[in-house]
């Protein structure tokens, strides 16, 4: 590297750094998330999302490219959205999140070491990330041209050619294997596999996204080379580049990670997941505190309801301890550690979930209470003064979802990921700004049956409700 360029190198680094800083600080969150979370109210961001001038076409290979120009700091964000997630593992759970935890562990002619350090000597970051609808690649570069340059062709070289070394998967493989045994010796992991297990039934879904001890075991870097070939292809990918470069240059660099993937078709559309039946489901754990999730399925992504149900549901469980359920349940009357609820529109599925941590000898109050506060909430909706209060939350926390190069190419993947429109970001604040009571209690009732949930417990004994409905079934 030339001494010249050792000034901006360490900048680069130094930004890179606050930004990994920054990310730790930050409530955990999924690409899936498309929309601002529930953020605590800052009265003062309470003005329209700016206009972004999002510039949108699709290569040679077919990727769908979006692209937003800022030039607050000299950096460009590069983020490449797979339709690769866990729903396509398979016969092989855990599959997806292998490959893309394996694309920086080796390429033609680059070591594991020599991909980290090509990166690090440019103040670049390399990323991968996997979930259920998707897996993601990303890029964080300086926007100085030479830079720039080297870092999309390591980028892309090592899309390209990846080689899923044995000795790198036996590594990684290990590594899973031990974390999915302490996962197993833990109640809260345990019950989010065995909920979903249930609330998606045979649904891609409701498979584990970390793998099982079985197939975990029998993957090889053969199955890595097949899902790699069919789903990182140039046709099965979005693209999103925010940062201090024109639309020639995004152009360019679009065109040159496009054409360096595999060549193949788009995956096709997941089913969509089915509304479940009640049940109910109890794991034996000895712990001293019980675990509760229930829920069922109630909207995918994109359906014209999710603005209503998202401020219904922070009302509700989603704004901490201005939410109704934890107002009701650990504050006035300490039955739980924590209570909350979520909805997480997905591509073929969009679930409601609500979960609580419990003393063992406050189960059965703390579930009543929580399922009479359901179902009087989908009964009667919200008042004008909780409306009001959650607005003016919403509302302040939407200036965050485009406060910065990573906060915005977070959107634009989602936005492509998804097919939404362009001004989504400004539409999604305009209905917002609509919504009623009367609105959220219609949709609630039209979409949640509180009579029709999975339920599902973990800890030493059945909360009584669960018993009794266990025992209905028999």
């Amino acid at each position: 590297m030339s001494s010249q360029r050792s000034p901006l190198v360490f900048i680069a680094l130094f930004i890179v750094a606050l930004i990994g800083v920054l990310l730790l600080t930050k409530p955990a969150q999924t690409p899936n998330a498309t929309f601002p979370t529930s953020l605590a109210s800052i009265a003062e961001h309470t003005a329209t999302p700016p206009k972004l001038d999002i510039k949108t076409w699709h290569t040679e290979a077919g990727s769908r490219v979006l692209f937003l120009n800022t030039a607050q700091i000299p950096m460009v964000e590069v983020r490449l959205t797979f339709n690769a997630g866990g729903a396509r593992d398979g016969d092989y759970p855990g599959l997806a999140a292998l490959t893309n935890a394996m694309l920086d562990q080796g390429s033609e002619g680059h070591s594991v070491d020599d991909i980290a350090v090509g990166f690090e000597n440019l103040g670049a970051a390399f990323g991968l990330g996997s979930y259920r609808d998707m897996a993601v690649v990303s890029l964080t570069s300086l926007s100085e041209q030479a830079l720039l340059d080297e870092a999309v062709a390591l980028f892309s070289q090592i899309l390209a050619q990846p080689t899923f070394p044995q000795d790198n998967l036996e590594r990684l493989r290990t590594r899973s294997l031990q974390g999915l045994k302490m996962r197993l010796q833990t109640p809260g992991p345990q019950l989010e596999r065995a909920f979903q297990a249930a609330l998606f039934a045979e649904h891609p879904y409701g498979q584990p996204e970390a793998g099982t001890e079985a197939s975990l075991t029998a993957i090889e870097p053969t199955h890595l080379h097949a899902f790699y070939q069919r789903y990182y292809t140039g046709a099965n990918a979005t693209i999103a580049l925010v940062g201090d470069i024109d639309e020639a240059t995004a152009k360019n660099i679009a065109q040159r990670i496009s054409a360096a993937l595999p060549v193949g078709d788009a995956a096709p559309a997941l089913p969509e997941a089915a509304v479940q039946p009640a049940q109910t489901q109890h794991i034996s754990f000895d712990s001293s505190q019980t675990h509760i999730a229930l829920g069922n399925q109630m909207i995918k992504r994109g359906h014209p309801d999710y603005v209503p149900l998202y401020v219904g549901n922070h009302i509700l469980g989603g704004s901490g301890f201005s939410a109704i359920l934890m107002d009701e349940v650990r504050q006035k009357r300490g039955l739980v550690y924590g209570i909350y609820s979520n909805i997480s529109p997905m591509a073929a599925a969009g679930p409601f979930t609500l979960k609580l941590q419990t003393a063992n000898e406050n189960k059965d109050e703390a579930l009543a209470l929580t399922l009479d506060l359901l179902k009087d909430f989908v009964r009667k909706g919200p008042s004008e003064e909780q409306l009001k209060l959650a607005l003016s939350d919403l509302t302040g926390s939407f200036a965050l979802s485009t406060a910065s190069n990573n906060a915005l190419v977070g959107q634009l993947s989602a936005i492509g990921f998804y097919d939404m429109p362009l001004d989504y970001l400004a539409q999604f604040q305009r209905d917002l700004s609509k919504v009623t009571a009367k609105q959220i209690k219609t949709v609630f009732a039209k979409h949640l049956d509180p009579n029709r949930l999975v339920i599902t417990s973990i800890g030493p004994e059945a909360p009584m409700l669960l018993q009794e409905e266990a025992h209905e079934q028999k």
